[in-house]
């Protein structure tokens, strides 16, 4: 079955041509001139048209649901002149979807048309025709839309990229469109927002004794000290994975000096860092605990890898 939907996928690859570019700039023209999209499909090809819809207002491009049914008793009003008409049909003859083109003609509009037959009635009243027409469904029937609604699915997922890259949206636009995700609390967060403050680190000198970090360790339920030299500069980083390596070895580890078991000049980010700098700076060094410093290179706080499912962010 897979087999098939990914057949008719490279099947729509190799089409994709000047029809394609055609699509994009009708909608990249549209957004610039602070139009819309408009989707509209019946049955499995207006659910894909609300993904579609959904995927290009959440990259940067405005788009609406159109509902056939109830566009020519007043949900035709949310189409304005300037706006494209993303029309999605299998087979380009959808009667509830061609009984609204005449209306949607009056409008200033381009009408794209994403169907399985460029010689259709909808094609035929379209400006663009992007052609999805497939050998077979993976349905062992050949009747339920599945390798059909796959390639509109991905279809409208590329207008959807080549728009986005098209337009120079960025991480940064897409974290203001989502700033209740994941995403867009790393991209829109700084790194002294989601830090433990200097209060809640165990800060210790060169000549401390490891029972002395241990215990400065377990009063702020850290999991890491950081030592500094006489004017606060950072030195270097102690943690609980260093004091188990070095217990197996040495049972009297808690008498010795801080300075002799260190890690020298740990890897560090500015407060004023994005909090994505931290997922990157924790994922390429493969550590659990970053020091967090200011202009001076001063520790002013330390962010620990479990308060990041705390705040979301992985």
């Amino acid at each position: 079955m897979l087999g098939i939907e990914i057949f008719e996928l490279g099947r729509l690859r190799n089409r994709l041509g000047d029809d394609f570019s055609r699509a994009v700039q009708l909608i990249k023209d549209a957004v610039d001139n602070r139009g819309k999209v408009v989707v509209v499909g019946v049955g499995k090809s207006g659910q894909v048209g609300a993904k579609i819809a959904s995927t290009l207002t959440s990259t940067g491009s405005p788009a609406v649901v159109l509902d056939s049914l109830n566009a020519l008793h007043g949900d035709l009003g949310m189409v304005a002149d300037g706006d494209v008409v993303l029309a999605l049909s299998a087979s380009g003859e959808t009667e509830e979807l061609l009984r609204i083109l005449p209306a949607i003609a009056r409008f200033e509009v381009k009408v794209i048309a994403v169907c399985g037959d460029p010689n259709s009635t909808l094609a035929q009243n379209a400006h663009v025709v992007l052609d999805v027409q497939i050998e077979q469904e993976a349905c062992p029937l050949n009747l339920a839309p599945t390798s059909s609604t796959t390639v509109m699915v991905a279809l409208g997922d590329a207008l959807a990229m080549v728009l986005l890259e098209a337009r120079g949206f960025n991480k940064e636009d897409f974290a203001r469109l989502h700033p209740g995700g994941m995403i867009g609390r790393s991209l829109l967060m700084r790194v002294h927002q989601i830090m433990r403050p200097r209060e809640a680190m165990a800060v210790v000198p060169t000549d401390a004794r490891i029972h002395d970090v241990l215990k400065a360790m377990t009063q702020v339920r850290t999991g890491a000290a950081i030592v500094t030299d006489a004017n606060q500069q950072l030195i270097g980083i102690f943690t609980h994975g260093d004091f188990a390596r070095h217990f197996q070895s040495d049972a009297k580890i808690g008498e010795r000096v801080v300075a002799d078991l260190m890690t020298l000049n740990p890897v560090t980010v500015h407060k004023d860092k994005l909090a994505v700098e931290v997922l990157n700076l924790l994922e390429r060094h493969r550590i659990d605990d970053l020091v967090v410093v200011d202009d001076n290179q001063v520790p002013v706080g330390i962010v620990d890898s479990q308060d990041l499912t705390r705040l979301k962010l992985l």
